[in-house]
């Protein structure tokens, strides 16, 4: 199973909603300019899946933390629980809940911390792939001890070359493929992997693999990506993390079409159950369309101005509608008919607009 989890910021504003902090908005911020917002930051986990009708990979969120300000936790004298620090709980907790499967961690360089991927590093069955600095420290394994030999074993072997030292090295070994790219297309891009020993004291190393990725005609800089299963090939590695778009696509679509942010309450309880409640919507949407429409095709709805080749969660969500409001509502009406009190092409024209309206 391919899992995305990552984190967004909900603007909020209010003295009363207590778990409130500053945060950098990553939508309006840039490299060049640090924009501040005042809200409430969520973790989300969210699962990778293909969906038929949509021909394209969707995230469906599961699991939702709120993860308070620092501030928050020192007025109240409670010990901080960072980013990580959550994320490892929710992995734990997914991985206790589907012991038989194989969980791969997609995210962003947020979560290259050395303490957080040697805990993943001890589950058998949860692998992280994330980007990984080109300054860092990375080792050969740890040469075999001796017999006799005196001292505390080595941690690690020789040093190897940064990997910013591997993009200038022309002794390099690059490998060009043809990837999932972004966007639903197909790129050439060169790629350099290997394995290594990442350590920084105090923590224990951690064993990677890490996947150097260049664009031969320089139209996106150079990157690194590590994986904690050293076993895992580095296109593929590359092709889940890309598979991470999909994450700030959903975080789009529930602020577009299911409220969040436009929420009023400022109890605690009230805003821990409301936010995780409009996330979890969107996979409910997703499953009932999936479940109606069975072997059939998605009734994509289309204008004269504008050909939609594929539909999206707008469409999902009015599809679904269009069922619940004829199922319930209007059930009591004749369906043999051709005019339920009004035309039934008219009727049926007023249910799709408020279908999309509403």
């Amino acid at each position: 199973m391919i899992i995305g989890i990552d984190e967004t910021i909900e603007r909020r504003r209010g003295r009363k909603i207590a778990a409130r902090g500053v945060y950098r908005d990553p939508v309006r911020s840039s490299k060049e300019f640090f924009v501040k917002t005042n809200g409430l930051r969520w973790i989300c986990m969210m699962l990778l899946t293909p969906i038929p009708w949509a021909q394209r990979v969707w995230a469906l969120p599961f699991l939702t933390v709120l993860a308070p300000s620092e501030r928050y936790h020192q007025e109240r004298k409670m010990r901080h629980k960072t980013i990580t620090d959550w994320a490892w709980q929710m992995i734990l907790q997914v991985a206790r809940w589907m012991p038989a499967r194989s969980l791969v961690v997609v995210a962003d360089g947020t979560y290259a911390v050395l303490s957080f991927l040697l805990n993943v590093s001890r589950l058998r069955s949860v692998s992280v792939i994330t980007r990984l600095r080109l300054d860092a420290c990375l080792y050969d394994p740890a040469p075999k001890r001796e017999a006799g030999q005196k001292g505390r074993p080595a941690l690690k072997g020789k040093r190897q070359p940064k990997l910013a030292e591997r993009l200038q090295d022309p002794k390099t070994v690059w490998q060009t493929h043809t990837l999932s790219w972004y966007g639903g297309t197909r790129r050439e891009m060169e790629i350099a992997t290997g394995t290594a020993l990442w350590y920084q004291s105090p923590v224990p190393p951690v064993a990677i693999r890490w996947v150097l990725i260049r664009d031969p005609e320089g139209q996106y800089e150079p990157m690194a990506l590590l994986c904690t299963d050293q076993q895992a090939e580095a296109i593929q590695i590359l092709e889940w993390f890309v598979l991470r778009w999909t994450v700030e696509v959903t975080f789009h679509e529930v602020r577009a079409h299911l409220g969040v942010e436009t929420q009023r309450q400022w109890s605690d309880l009230a805003i821990v159950r409301t936010t995780p409640a409009l996330l979890g919507l969107f996979s409910l949407v997703t499953v009932f369309a999936h479940q109606l429409l069975g072997e059939q095709p998605f009734p994509i709805r289309q204008a004269a101005w504008y050909t939609k080749a594929l539909p999206t969660f707008s469409d999902t969500l009015a599809f679904v509608r269009q069922h619940l409001w004829l199922s319930t509502f209007f059930c009591m009406s004749p369906s043999e008919g051709d005019t339920v009190q009004i035309p039934r092409a008219l009727f049926d024209r007023l249910v799709d607009t408020l279908a999309f309206a509403a």
